[in-house]
């Protein structure tokens, strides 16, 4: 099942107190990078971000994007700005340091 434009355009919505968030589509799905760093995607109507050291504070679900990808963290309060905005920076900080 492919993820709606109207998902899609929330969700950035939502994200855009970042300022530095870039949507790329991929197969009826949606990849997400911050400050050029592929960070996560919307899946199937659903918000996730790779797992990160940084970002495990935040107690969020396990998820799987598609068969046969790497698990992700489902972010299911995409409600709260400050809290989707705190998950998204902790995440990029996580993958940086790699």
């Amino acid at each position: 099942m492919a993820s709606s434009i109207e998902y899609r355009d929330f969700i950035l919505e939502q994200l855009s107190s970042l300022g530095d968030i870039t949507c790329k589509p991929m197969m009826g799905e949606y990849l997400l990078y911050y400050k050029g760093v592929l960070f996560g995607g919307i899946y199937d109507d659903r918000f996730l971000v790779k797992k990160t050291s940084s970002n495990s504070k935040y107690n969020m679900d396990d998820a799987i994007p598609y068969d046969g990808a790497k698990i992700m963290y489902l972010v299911d309060d995409v409600d709260n700005q400050d809290s989707l905005k705190d998950i998204v920076e902790e995440t990029y900080k996580g993958l940086i340091k790699k």
